[in-house]
């Protein structure tokens, strides 16, 4: 009489050319999430591509960026893709963006400027520009929605907006005091080391360190800085002779802003059931 002996069979290996199929369709479909989350980033951009530096019918560049600015924004709020409650985000950043502008651009920085002429502009900086800090804002709330983003071990909240003051403040202080950004950069390191977002590509959930999607996220838009110099939107002075590639240096501002930025939308749109904060 024989023993037959239960044994456990060691479960079938996933074929390869599985594993590559669902890793290129989840890819494919992060990139177009992506995309719709840039919505706003990437119609503003066609727009500078599309407006005559000379403007149209006598309407002069910059004025005209503002229409088209406001239209997008008007568009994307009546077709639902974003709600009034995100909009008062990105107003607030508009405001915060073009009270740095109008400090850097004063004849006692020079920062950078807007060379050409425009019947919206105040204290040198036309009134476009907020958008392109808003639209910061804007990828931030709907990358929340599309990608279905959720927030472990976010810290406490006071020290999280105090960390973001001093960078928005530090913009600013800088030009007297000294710069602190790489101290302040340090200290965000350490206050979000723990962080981590988890973010739905396709059908499964997938993690990254919060302050690496703060990193990435500030090299795009060092990039579309460089691609809205190249088109003479605005210009630092040591572009003014002949184009040259945006300083390396301001990917870490851009990084930096990054940080304020989902700060401020994270406390505006109320989401703190979602982001979890540990009680120790």
């Amino acid at each position: 009489m024989s023993t037959v002996i239960d044994r456990p069979c060691a479960a079938p290996a996933t074929p390869w050319r599985y594993l590559l199929r669902q890793a290129a369709r989840e890819f494919l479909w992060f990139g177009l999430k992506e995309a719709r989350c840039c919505v706003f980033v990437v119609t503003l951009l066609v727009a500078v591509f599309l407006t005559p530096r000379a403007g149209v019918l006598g309407i002069p560049r910059y004025d005209l960026l503002l229409l088209a600015a406001i239209a997008i924004q008007a568009w994307m709020v009546r077709a639902g893709l974003e709600t009034l409650d995100e909009l008062k985000a990105i107003c607030l950043f508009h405001v915060i963006g073009f009270a740095l502008e109008a400090f850097k651009v004063s004849a006692s920085i020079q920062s950078w400027s807007y060379p050409d002429f425009a019947y919206t502009k105040v204290f040198g900086v036309p009134l476009f520009a907020g958008f392109m800090y808003a639209s910061i804002a804007s990828y931030i709330i709907q990358a929340w929605r599309v990608l279905d983003l959720r927030i472990r071990h976010h810290p406490p909240y006071w020290m999280a907006a105090t960390i973001a003051i001093l960078i928005y403040l530090n913009f600013f202080t800088h030009h007297y005091i000294g710069d602190y950004r790489w101290y302040l950069a340090a200290c965000a390191l350490g206050l979000y080391s723990r962080t981590t977002v988890i973010f739905r590509p396709l059908d499964r959930d997938r993690r990254m360190p919060l302050i690496v999607s703060f990193v990435l996220t500030g090299f795009f838009i060092w990039l579309a800085e460089n691609i809205g110099t190249f088109w003479g939107v605005w210009r630092y002075p040591s572009q003014m002779g002949a184009w040259s590639m945006v300083h390396l240096s301001k990917w870490s501002s851009w990084s930096l802003m990054v940080v304020m930025t989902f700060t401020i939308v994270a406390g505006l749109k109320h989401i703190k059931t979602r982001i979890h904060i540990p009680a120790d």
